[in-house]
This record gives structure tokens, C-alpha cells and sequence, in this order.
């Protein structure tokens, strides 16, 4: 048995999961008035029809190919979310494929993509980031074959995807209907947990199952109940996930704050401080978008940056709870009640 270097990996990176994304309306800022992949003269462009691209921000893009099927194609990695590295690739490994679970596909193929500070960190650790990779997709059925690696400052690792759907029947963005609840398949806090395993080292198992469990259920059981409207919840949180998905719809998304499920121990942790930056950002994007009876300790639960979060689905599936529905749009995208 070999014994594994003690390094804290979280120690490394500036931020954490997917808490370090972007902030939202600075990547809409720059992302504004780029092409989404048509053909700019409307004629047919020579890869396919172009089904989702870049115009509301769906979980990835999907092509229409040959057989009647549609290529997904997703790619996602972020730093250190937890100190062990086998988790941490576990983690990430589930994170990327949940993009082509949240646009309704089966994932097909994946390739590594790994960024290490081979001066600082020992390379051998990164095998085991590997492993976990290799594990997760090994469970989701998915072809793990290469992919590519830089020397950088800071550790990171992900995969980029690609999946299958029916071209027909993918859950987008832009097609929720008012009249349908909302369903949120697993329970938020995990930023907030993460971001105090990173300043107290402290684990928690039951953070790291909920980020390692595959959506690949969720996914075929809101394609089983007809929904049409999904997407995962991650980086920009509940509030901007869902701000994204009522604007592209057309409609107003109503939270039953009571009804949203947490993690044990994240009020807690929350009370003790430990916060991501990125929640706090989330919330500030989306403020001129909601309206709240609760008070601002609970808008940032509710915009908590999650690392491999659930499903939120336009719709009911049995076994999750609803935590709110979609009414005809109003001024805000947005209503919390208490």
C-alpha cells in the first residue's frame, strides 16, 4: 500500500468548486452579441441544426445528428472543492456529467481535463484525481479516454463531455411552462459547507456523498414524467439558476423558502460565517429580479454557490420535494415567500 502525501489541496486554490466560477452578469456581459453557432445567413449550417447554443444559458449545447439523435456536448472543472484528492475527482468527474444529465442525454464519452502545480503539489496526487474520475464515470457508464494537461499555478480538473439525447425531448431552459411546480432533487448548503472544510479542514461525509451521487436518476425520471424544463444547480445557485430558466421561459418562478431542503449543518455554518464569496455575488445578480418576504440571511441559502448540485425540475417527480411552481410572469423573475 502506498502511503499518499498530507496536502491540503483546498490551501491551493483561490477558490473552490464551483464557487469559483465567473460571476453570471459578468459572464452574460461578455458573452452578449457572440454567435450561438447558427449559420448567420439562416441557412443550414454543414455540422447540423444547432437545437440549444449559447442564447439562455442552458447546462450545454446539443446538435441534431444522423438516427435521430442529438449530440450534447458539455465541458466543466473548477479547483479543489475538498482536500482529498480522490473525492475531489469523484466530485468534479459528477459535477460535468450532471450538464448532460440536466439536458436530458445519457453521457457517452469524456476526457480528462487537469491543471497542476507540479512544483508544488506532488504529481502523484493527481493520479488519484484521476482515479476518481475514472470511477465516477466508470459508474455512469461513460467512456473515460485521455485528454489534456498544463502545468498551472493552481489545481484544477474536470472533464469535457459529450452525450445522447432525443432531439425532441431535451430538457432546455427556455421551455418551462406556467402552471407546473418545481422540483429540487437534492439539498443545498454545500458551498457553505465546502468553504468550511477549506478554512477548518473539517470533512463532511454526507456533503461529499450528495456531490459524488449521479443525476443520472433524476434525469430519466423527469424525462419519464414528460417534463420538458431542467437544468442543475451549481455555481450561480438556486436563485440564479432558476432567475435563468424563468427569464428564458417567459414566466416567474414563485419559492416556497420553507419547503427548500439543507444539508445538516449548514445553518450552522452559515451563522458561524462561513459563506463563499460567490453566494454573495450570485445574490447581488439577481436581486433586481426578485421579490422576498424572508430576510437576507436566507436570500444567500438561497443563492448558495452548490458544487455538483441536484436537478431543478419544471415539474413533479416522486421521492423529491417541490419547493415552489411557475406562474405567469410579473415584473420580477423571482418571488420568495416565507
Amino acid at each position: 500500500m502506498t502511503t499518499l502525501p498530507d496536502v491540503r489541496l483546498t490551501q491551493f486554490a483561490s477558490g473552490g468548486g464551483c464557487a469559483c466560477k465567473v460571476p453570471p452578469g459578468e459572464l452574460e456581459r461578455v458573452l452578449a452579441g457572440l454567435p450561438g453557432g447558427r449559420a448567420g445567413d439562416g441557412s443550414p449550417h454543414p455540422a447540423g441544426e444547432l437545437l440549444v447554443g449559447l442564447e439562455h444559458g442552458d447546462d450545454g449545447a446539443a446538435v441534431r445528428i444522423a438516427g435521430g439523435r442529438a449530440l450534447i456536448a458539455t465541458a466543466d472543472f473548477f479547483t479543489p472543492v475538498v482536500d482529498d484528492p480522490y473525492d475531489w475527482g469523484r466530485i468534479a468527474a459528477a459535477n460535468a456529467l450532471s450538464d448532460v444529465y440536466a439536458m436530458g442525454g445519457e453521457p457517452v464519452l469524456a476526457v480528462n481535463l487537469l491543471a497542476w502545480p507540479r512544483d508544488k503539489v506532488p504529481f502523484e496526487l493527481a493520479r488519484e484525481v484521476l482515479r476518481g474520475g475514472a470511477d465516477v464515470c466508470a459508474e455512469a457508464g461513460c467512456h473515460l479516454a485521455g485528454g489534456h494537461s498544463i502545468d498551472d499555478p493552481e489545481p484544477k480538473y474536470g472533464l469535457a463531455v459529450s452525450g445522447l439525447g432525443d432531439p425532441d425531448r431535451l430538457l432546455r431552459n427556455d421551455a418551462a411552462v406556467a402552471g407546473t411546480p418545481l422540483t429540487l432533487t437534492k439539498p443545498l448548503g454545500l458551498g457553505i459547507l465546502n468553504n468550511r472544510h477549506k478554512a477548518t479542514g473539517e470533512r463532511f461525509e454526507h456533503a461529499v456523498a450528495t456531490m459524488t451521487t449521479l443525476n443520472r436518476d433524476a434525469s430519466r425520471a423527469a424525462l419519464a414524467a414528460g417534463v420538458t424544463a431542467a437544468t442543475d444547480v451549481t455555481g450561480f445557485g438556486l436563485l440564479g439558476h432558476l432567475h435563468k430558466m424563468a427569464r428564458a421561459s417567459g414566466v416567474t418562478a414563485v419559492v416556497d423558502s420553507a419547503a427548500v431542503p439543507y444539508l445538516d449543518g449548514v445553518r450552522e455554518s452559515f451563522a458561524a460565517g462561513y459563506v463563499p464569496g460567490g453566494s454573495r455575488r450570485n445574490l447581488e445578480w439577481v436581486r433586481p429580479h426578485l421579490s422576498a418576504e424572508v430576510d437576507e440571511d436566507e436570500l444567500v441559502l438561497l443563492a448558495d454557490a452548490q458544487t455538483s448540485g441536484g436537478l431543478l425540475v419544471a415539474g413533479e417527480i416522486p421521492g423529491h420535494p417541490v419547493v415552489g411552481e411557475l406562474v405567469p410572469a410579473r415584473e420580477t423573475t423571482l418571488v420568495i415567500r416565507g
